[in-house]
């Protein structure tokens, strides 16, 4: 099915720009017009039927509570995904960061659709989310996704590309440093299953590993650094999982006399696309607009996959080689 994200993309433009030129809510240049017009005929776009009623909020709900060891900046990356990709829709966006967020939406006319973050496993939320009426779309995967539509990096994937990567180079120790213990604790989905992605990869090449929770205050790096070289000595290659300690990390095993790349390989699962180090990025944009895709599709009465797996793109740079 064509979308107006597709439309936007062949004309130039943004999804906003399009609705605009469509609807004519917006003067919009006559150059613009025709492009948008263009692109329409070429993809053979279709507005979808069934449209939210007038007078419906045309607000997205987004839950992202702000619990502990949370990396706020990317959670607001992936909410300023969301909100410019609901701009393209003519919705706004309605930021709920309390825990008691979903219940206070329940049962009000403020938001027409919801988008929930921050998913676990077991989420307390889910049979709420299930019962309402209204549509919802996960950022995150949980164990059950039955009833529910879900969007996320395949962070399983993930973690097996950064060890089938490693061990591609020839290292036979690898360590991974995870999330902050809370976010283990809490069952966070993405986090879990990195580590079986991790843990799973390197069973599959026989080598030897470990996974390391730990906390994201950056003065935790020399003591973390100082353990990992003195429990597991053969160590030759580490993947990352917590983006607040990746440089700090760097920082200390290069004051430990260790030199990035020639003493230790250095991988990232992470939000940002640091310059020098191999890494598995957050597609914070892809995630946000196919999120709000599902969303509006939904609230067109349009089925809709039960999830949706982004899948890991690895970027080989200058922090890894071979053992």
């Amino acid at each position: 099915m064509v979308r107006i994200t597709d439309v936007a993309r062949r004309a130039g433009v943004s999804p906003s720009t399009v609705s605009y030129a469509l609807s004519g809510k917006r003067p919009i240049s006559d150059e613009t017009r025709r492009r948008v017009e263009a692109a329409v005929r070429e993809l053979g776009y279709r507005p979808q039927p069934g449209a939210p009623a007038h007078g419906t909020p045309k607000v997205l709900g987004v839950a992202a509570p702000l619990r502990a060891g949370v990396h706020v900046p990317a959670m607001m990356r992936l909410t300023q995904s969301v909100v410019t990709a609901a701009r393209g829709y003519d919705h706004d966006v309605l930021l709920l960061t309390h825990e008691e967020g979903l219940t206070r939406v329940r049962e009000s006319a403020l938001v027409d659709a919801l988008l929930v973050m921050d998913i676990g496993l077991h989420d307390p939320r889910l049979p709420l989310l299930r019962s309402l009426n209204r549509p919802s779309v996960l950022l995150g995967l949980p164990a059950d996704p039955h009833g529910l539509t879900c969007v996320d990096l395949d962070y399983r994937a993930a973690g097996e590309a950064c060890v089938h990567h490693l061990a591609r180079l020839g290292h036979r120790t690898v360590a991974l440093v995870s999330s902050p213990p809370e976010v283990h604790l809490r069952g966070t989905a993405s986090a879990h299953r990195l580590v079986e992605g991790f843990t799973a990869a390197a069973d599959r090449h026989g080598l030897a590993s470990s996974v390391h929770p730990a906390g994201s205050a950056p003065a935790t790096a020399h003591h973390l650094a100082d353990r990992l070289l003195r429990d597991h000595p053969a160590l030759t290659a580490l993947v990352v999982h917590n983006a607040p300690l990746l440089e700090p990390l760097i920082t200390a095993f290069q004051q430990l006399g260790l030199r990035i790349p020639e003493d230790l390989s250095i991988t990232a699962v992470c939000p940002d696309d640091p310059a020098t180090t191999t890494s598995v990025t957050l597609p914070a944009t892809e995630l946000g607009t196919r999120a709000v895709e599902l969303l509006m599709e939904k609230l067109h009465g349009t089925p809709v996959p039960e999830t949706t797996l982004l899948a890991p793109r690895l970027t080989e740079r200058a922090s890894t080689r071979h053992a």
